[in-house]
This record gives C-alpha cells, structure tokens and sequence, in this order.
C-alpha cells in the first residue's frame, strides 16, 4: 500500500483510520469466512454480531479464493499460513518471484501445500505504437492516479509503455517468473486495449 495523500483520501472517504488498515482487513476477513460458513456467528469486535446467519451461502465451500497483496514480510506470513493467493502490486518480475518462493516455503513450514495457492499480479501499461506518447500518457496516468511524481511511483510498481510487440514480451516475463494470473490496468483507451491485449494471450500464456 502506497503512502501518498490521494491514496490516505480513499481510506478517509470509507472512514478507516489509515493506520488501522491491516487490522481492520484482517477482522473483516475472518469474519467473512466465519459467516460463510452458513452457521449462526457471534462477533464481538470492530463489528458485532449475535445469532448472525448469512444466506445464501457461497457455492465453493468455505467461501471464494481469498487473495491478499503486500510486499513487506508479515504479508508474506500471512498469504502463506492463511490465505489462497497473492496479488502484489510488484516492481519487477525478479523481486516477484523471490518472494513468492518466501510464500512457499511458509506455507510448506505451516503444513500447507503451496501448489493450492495462486500466484498473481498487479500491472499497469498502456499500447501505444508510438513509444515516447505512451511513455507520457503513462506519466500523466500515474501522477494524476496518486498524486507524486511518476517517476517515484513508477520505481514502485511495474508499468509498461510501447508497442503491442514489446507489451507482449514484457507481460510474458512474468508469467516465466511464476505468475499465473496477470490483473491489468490500463493507462489509456480501455476497449483498445482490451481487443489488443485479447490478440496478445496466445504469446502471453497466462490467465
């Protein structure tokens, strides 16, 4: 999670103290589980609840895939003891894979088997065959998205700004890191992109 003043601004617009974030995140999600179970729930904390049942039901048992994102190792710990994925916002598909080697062997320490879990990512990028436009719409995307410099933000996370060809190369290197599910934002004409990315799987290989 970025600290910049926009992204503080989507916590106090839900009224979540910024600094309670992770712990809120957590009670919520052990409360999600617990009311997906389709038994009555007694809660006694950030919420509560008393005989509280939930229906219909989820349809997979125990309730949808929960996938967390974070870099920092007690997110780490926490995708590889608790939960089913991991959807970091990463910088580069190196830094990717050696943590997602991490979550294995937690896992493999928690007694879990780490084939269960999903390996997935957060990218931005936008296609454009004329190199430098792409490169200033992505800056103009990011500076205005999180309110600081691209450059600092672009340092942080993995983004892409070129031609269809070199899109198409750059996203398969993370699927080559391990990554099995590619999240994409687009900085630019989302129904261009989506045709185009569309074409682009087969040399991709991933979700």
């Amino acid at each position: 999670m970025h600290d910049v003043p926009n992204i503080r601004a989507e916590f106090v617009a839900c009224s979540v103290p910024f600094e309670k974030r992770v712990g809120r995140m957590l009670e919520g999600l052990r409360l999600c589980r617990e009311l997906w179970s389709g038994e009555p729930v007694n809660w006694n904390g950030r919420w509560v609840m008393e005989n509280a049942m939930l229906g219909p039901t989820p349809h997979r048992p125990g309730g949808p895939p929960i996938w967390i994102g974070g870099m920092v190792r007690p997110s780490l710990e926490r995708v590889g003891r608790l939960y089913d994925g991991w959807f970091p916002n990463a910088p580069d598909p190196g830094k990717w894979r050696d943590q997602w080697a991490q979550i294995h062997q937690i896992a493999r320490a928690a007694g879990r088997d780490p084939a269960q879990l999903t390996g997935a990512v957060y990218l931005t990028l936008t296609i454009d065959d004329n190199a430098a436009r792409g490169e200033e719409r992505m800056n103009a995307f990011m500076e205005n998205y999180y309110g600081r410099p691209a450059a600092e933000m672009r340092a942080r996370q993995a983004t892409y700004a070129g031609p269809a060809e070199g899109a198409a190369a750059w996203l398969r290197s993370w699927v080559d890191a391990g990554v099995s599910h590619l999240v994409l934002r687009f900085a630019g004409d989302h129904q261009q992109h989506l045709e185009t990315v569309s074409r682009l799987r087969r040399q991709i290989g991933a979700s």
